[in-house]
């Protein structure tokens, strides 16, 4: 279970970054697929800390101008925290970065290649059927809206329910952790609910199915 959650997080954070279409990775090059998922890591680490230097800044400017009135203090209190708050943040994905490829040759290596190059694979093989599946089972929304790391963790896991066997409620609980570490609060709710529509959306196409097939 380790290894394909290894697996999954490298998928993820690799669609993002691999400029050629991830169906046409193979084996050998898992180790472009590793890079992918640092510089994605670091990207986001990069981002963070410039996000965290102009909220300190604001935050700082805040209490200087805001004198003695508690309200003003208070609000620039909050900008350094999170300011900080982002910095921790930013010093994890950088921590997670550097450590990764020692955690994967620490383990099943060969199991973690195979799986998250089988995910991207099935990814851009079956992207429309996929994506045409996800957007039926939004209400009065759309795949497109999505922040990218939504749409890929929904695709990614839409694709194990699909194509590669993976149990339902793994396939969601794996989507929801995945989301949890890389999305939001909103992102992993707005996610565990659309997965549950789309394999309520699937067992009602299947009692239909059967319905309409001839008695014998």
């Amino acid at each position: 279970m380790q290894a394909r959650r290894m697996a999954r997080e490298l998928a993820l954070l690799g669609l993002s970054q691999l400029s050629e279409k991830p169906g046409k990775l193979v084996t050998r090059d898992f180790e472009k697929l590793l890079l992918a998922a640092i510089q994605a890591l670091t990207a986001e680490a990069k981002d963070a800390l410039e996000t965290a230097s102009d909220e300190l800044k604001r935050g700082n400017q805040h209490l200087v101008d805001s004198g003695t009135r508690a309200s003003d203090v208070e609000k620039g209190r909050s900008m350094v925290e999170a300011a900080i708050d982002l910095t921790q943040a930013a010093i994890n994905r950088l921590a997670h970065a550097v450590e990764l490829p020692e955690f994967i040759r620490l383990s099943n290596q060969s199991e973690i290649e195979a799986f998250a190059l089988e995910l991207l694979s099935n990814t851009a093989k079956h992207q429309a059927q996929v994506d045409s599946i996800l957007d039926e089972a939004m209400v009065a929304w759309n795949l497109k809206r999505l922040a990218r790391i939504d749409r890929d963790i929904l695709r990614l896991a839409v694709v194990e329910m699909y194509y590669l066997g993976t149990p339902d409620r793994v396939a969601i609980n794996e989507a929801v952790e995945l989301a949890k570490r890389y999305s939001d609060d909103d992102g992993y709710r707005f996610i565990n609910g659309v997965l549950r529509r789309v394999v309520s959306r699937g067992e009602e196409g299947e009692v239909a199915m059967e319905a309409d097939r001839p008695v014998g």
